[in-house]
Formats: structure tokens, sequence, C-alpha cells
């Protein structure tokens, strides 16, 4: 057995979840928070067998897309304020980061 856990926007967490649905996958669903953008993320634990992970993962980039995002820098916490001209900037945003480990024994109760 594996477990799958995927870190993703929450723009894309309700789409991913009905797809893994569709196809027969249990998920847990838990809240998360970005470290760079500082933005809420949903990170899925996804307990599949050996020859399910494959069909996980093309699932779940199939429905985690990446695109970009206009963003406003967060200012400088030790520099002069005065001095500092917040300019949105295009960053990356989407996709998602995906571990797959292995489960050493499964027990529900």
């Amino acid at each position: 057995m594996k477990l799958i856990f995927a870190v993703l926007q929450d723009k894309d967490s309700t789409r991913l979840v009905n797809a893994l649905a569709e196809e027969d996958f249990k998920t847990t669903k838990l809240a998360s928070t970005g470290g760079f953008l500082k933005e809420g993320n949903t990170t899925l634990m996804i307990g599949c067998n050996d020859d399910e992970v494959d069909t996980a993962l093309a699932i779940i980039k199939e429905n985690c897309s990446q695109r970009e995002q206009m963003v406003a820098p967060i200012s400088p916490m030790g520099g002069s304020a005065d001095s500092y001209i917040p300019k949105p900037v295009k960053v990356e945003v989407g996709g998602a980061t995906v571990f797959v480990v292995p489960i050493e024994s499964f027990i529900q109760f």
C-alpha cells in the first residue's frame, strides 16, 4: 500500500476530490498554509494499493493546473517602508506537490 500526500491550491481541491471519488479513491482533506504566498492550501491524503498509484497521479495531474497570478509583494520587515514601492509581480501558482510513501500497515476501527 501507498499513502499519497498531495499539496495543492484551495481552488483546485473540490475538482480534484470529485475526480478522485469518481474513480473510488477515498481522500482525507486537510487545511494547510503555503509558505511562499501565505495563502490557504489543501493537503489531501490518499491511501491506495501499489497498482493504483499511477491512476491517482494521473488524476491529480489532470485536475491541478499551473497558472499565472498577479501578487503584491510583502513589504520588507526590517527596511524602511518609505522607500518601498509595492509593485505586483506575476508568479506561477497551482499544480500539486505530491509525496508517495509506503505504508507498513493499515488499520481501520
